[in-house]
């Protein structure tokens, strides 16, 4: 009202004004305005200009005959321009660009571009807000030397490329689960904190705490991951409501983790494993986990039940070791957390740390000759507690039988009428050789006494 022009107005105020590019951009893009000012400005305009544009402003006014100028600035402010200057390395030019121009011919290149010289020192004109660093000066220069005078060249040698250990890891373990019938999937890192509720995470859980996008496209990417479960269970569920029967599917992905003091967040390589339908359970996604074990060459494989992760369903949940270290976790997932997504079935993730298995992995292959020696086998029916895990079983057979012990499979579980309540009925096959020597009747006796004995000591005894 007070700042327009009216039919009686008889004083004018011009304003010339260049405003900081940077600032424009992030106000414009932070408010959601964008208009052709702004996106003039963002891109950088010649602060130098404001006076002259002023002037010329006035001038016109009295030449129109349109009023009388006062003569004088009210306020003028630089904002402390300071130009670029830059070094001229005439040898680094010539060999950045493969070409042989002199340095008067460089010299004269800059001078026509507004650029004046100080020794060898380069000073940009303040229209030239492009020019920062040497090879911009580098560009202008080929720019009017001329692209087509370049020579080109032929690359010199052969480019030798090789991938690093841990891509060939990464190669082993896509191959070895799409060999498997698994289907890769690619997610998003950026997730919603909703979906933290849907699986169930609990309020004070660390994985809540995830890095905030600030300029998110919505809600449903505001936030890094720092679990890939939700990413499995969005896209498992996904398949699930497009009617498709079964799903088996995987995906290599980061998990995000902040780390106080630390300007960006920890990313873990995961792997995650997905799967429902008829053709899988806990005991197919175990068997689909320990054969890519075994093609990464890691041994000494334990498996523990686990009741603490929130997702899992707390009777059909396991970790993985090899030794001491841990690899990940499987099992089936919590019927709360299936339903949050929509599905009306089972479902089983697997969540294996990629960190840990590489470090793990021994792709040294390892070459045995055929064995010269017979094998003795020896079958056992155990009657053992229904709660006991057949890896204590097996612990106690491979520690019991020595270095004789070539191979120990569990062939058979057996629950019925026979069977007392509260226990189980396992049996297993036992293959024994020994790679120097034909062995006699005295000592595999003497390697099932042990086993007997290590089995007695958890309360398993002969099936008789």
């Amino acid at each position: 009202e007070y700042s327009g022009i009216m039919d009686d107005t008889s004083t004018i105020v011009f304003e010339s004004a260049c405003f900081l590019g940077s600032s424009v951009r992030t106000t414009a893009r932070k408010l959601g305005m964008r208009t052709e000012s702004s996106a003039r400005f963002e891109k950088g305009l010649d602060s130098e200009t404001c006076i002259p544009a002023v002037m010329r402003a006035c001038e016109l006014v009295e030449m129109l005959g349109a009023g009388e100028v006062v003569g004088g600035m009210i306020d003028v402010d630089n904002a402390g321009y300071q130009p670029t200057e830059i070094l001229l390395n005439p040898q680094w030019i010539n060999e950045f660009i493969g070409i042989d121009v002199s340095r008067d011919e460089m010299v004269s290149i800059l001078e026509q571009l507004g650029c004046h010289m100080e020794g060898d020192t380069i000073i940009v004109p303040s229209f030239r807000q492009d020019l920062e660093h040497k090879a911009d000066i580098a560009e202008e220069i080929a720019r009017f030397h001329g692209y087509d005078k370049i020579p080109s060249t032929a690359i010199r040698g052969t480019a030798q490329g090789a991938l690093t250990e841990y891509q060939k890891f990464e190669r082993t373990v896509t191959n070895t689960l799409l060999a498997q019938g698994c289907y890769e999937i690619s997610t998003y890192s950026f997730i919603s904190p909703k979906y933290y509720d849907k699986i169930c995470l609990p309020s004070d859980s660390p994985l809540r705490n995830s890095v905030v996008i600030l300029n998110p496209l919505g809600e449903d990417t505001s936030v890094m991951r720092t679990i890939v479960v939700p990413s499995m269970m969005e896209t498992l569920s996904r398949n699930y409501n497009n009617r498709n029967a079964s799903a088996s599917l995987f995906e290599l992905a980061n998990e995000y983790i902040p780390v106080e003091g630390q300007e960006l967040p920890d990313e873990n390589p995961i792997i995650t494993i997905g799967q429902y339908g008829e053709a899988h359970d806990f005991f197919t996604l175990k068997g689909t986990i320990e054969n890519l074990l075994s093609v990464l060459g890691i041994t000494d494989i334990s498996v523990q039940a686990d009741s603490s992760i929130p997702y899992y369903h707390p009777g059909r949940c396991a970790r993985i070791f090899t030794g001491e270290t841990e690899l990940g976790t499987l099992g089936e997932i919590h019927p709360q957390v299936a339903e949050n997504y929509g599905i009306d079935t089972r479902v089983y993730v697997a969540r294996l740390d990629c960190s840990a298995l590489f470090a793990s992995e021994h792709s040294e292959k390892e070459y045995h000759p055929l064995p010269k020696f017979p094998a003795t086998t020896r079958d056992l029916a155990l009657l053992c507690d229904d709660e006991l895990p057949v890896q204590s079983i097996e612990k106690a057979i491979r520690s019991g039988a020595g270095k004789i012990l070539e191979q120990v499979e569990l062939f058979d579980i057996y629950k019925g009428k026979q069977i007392p309540e509260g226990k189980k009925s396992v049996a297993y096959n036992i293959t024994m050789r020994s790679p120097d020597r034909t062995l006699t009747d005295e000592d595999v006796e003497k390697a099932m006494n042990k086993i007997l004995k290590n089995l007695s000591d958890l309360n398993v005894s002969i099936r008789g």
